[in-house]
């Protein structure tokens, strides 16, 4: 009521005092967002400006950058390291995400049922998303380890041979993507839970009386009803997956062979153990453009869809 008080005073009064009263709220507006706003500036628009001009530099970390134009971004073009990472990556995401989603989806179908135990098995599922990375990527190396870890008993117990998770690169890459799968499904399960409980019964007794069965109601209702969730979950995981870093370290450091090397792991390596910080400036320029054009063409993707 009192909104609609002042908004009525306000279409009531004199135009200058109109325009006095919008350019006071406007100001106001400006003051209360003026603390997220320098927050943004200091750990994002300024590390993303100086970003930019360090990868058109030769930058060692000491001394002054000097300016070399584009020569850093000619150089990623040839540059085979570069390309290996990227494959690495778009493996790791193309392989890790559409899991991640999947099994999230499928744990959040079983546990939004009525089961023993259930908010127990939720949080169970949940638990890997809040512990640190590094503590994943211990778990994970002593799981693959080659020589007493569980996964290779688990395959001796079942007849299976051994495998080299980190002599060999595929099994490690594997064993990256699987601990990547564990981190995510509680996340996934979470947002998918959230958008089951937005969904309305009654659409459920529509259908029901309709005598659909379980899996026309999956894929004729819930499924195109949870489309804005997924496509959320899917930008999120896009973009994690473009920055992981931490299990790589802690778990094969890039190895065997830079089999499981990724762009933020190459990077790293470059600016800070090379100290080329201006080659991995423009890696980071590339790694934002890459995400970004991928999160455009999934925007695009679901604005369709939504307008179909």
């Amino acid at each position: 009521m009192a909104l609609v008080g002042s908004a009525a005073a306000l279409r009531d009064a004199p135009r200058p005092v109109r325009r006095t009263r919008r350019r006071g709220e406007a100001l106001a507006g400006l003051v209360l967002a003026a603390p997220a706003l320098a927050v943004f500036a200091v750990f994002m628009f300024v590390p993303l400006g100086m970003t930019a001009y360090y990868s058109l530099t030769r930058y060692t970390g000491f001394g002054k950058p000097r300016f070399q134009g584009l020569d850093n971004f000619v150089q990623i073009g040839s540059d085979p390291l570069f390309w290996r990472a990227l494959t690495n990556t778009a493996v790791f995401t193309v392989v890790s995400v559409p899991l991640s989603v999947l099994g999230g989806l499928g744990l959040a179908l079983l546990l939004n049922r009525h089961l023993p135990g259930r908010g127990l098995l939720r949080a169970l599922f949940y638990v890997p998303v809040v512990i640190s990375a590094v503590s994943a990527g211990i778990i994970a190396r002593w799981i693959f380890n080659e020589n007493f870890g569980v996964a290779n008993r688990l395959l001796s117990g079942l007849g299976l041979p051994e495998v080299g998770w980190q002599t060999d690169g595929p099994a490690a890459l594997a064993s990256v993507i699987a601990v990547q799968v564990w981190t995510s499904l509680g996340f996934a399960m979470v947002v998918y839970l959230a958008g089951l409980q937005g969904i309305s019964g009654e659409v459920y007794e529509a259908a029901e009386l309709d005598g659909a069965g379980r899996w026309r109601v999956l894929r004729s209702i819930t499924w195109p009803l949870l489309g804005p969730t997924t496509f959320f979950i899917l930008v999120y995981m896009v973009i994690t997956s473009f920055q992981v870093f931490d299990v790589v370290v802690i778990m094969t450091g890039g190895g065997p062979q830079n089999a499981t090397t990724f762009l933020v792991n190459y990077a790293y390596d470059t600016g800070f153990q090379q100290r080329r910080q201006g080659y991995a400036a423009a890696l980071g320029v590339v790694l934002f453009a890459i995400v970004m054009a991928l999160t455009l063409l999934q925007w695009r993707a679901g604005r369709r869809r939504d307008l179909a």
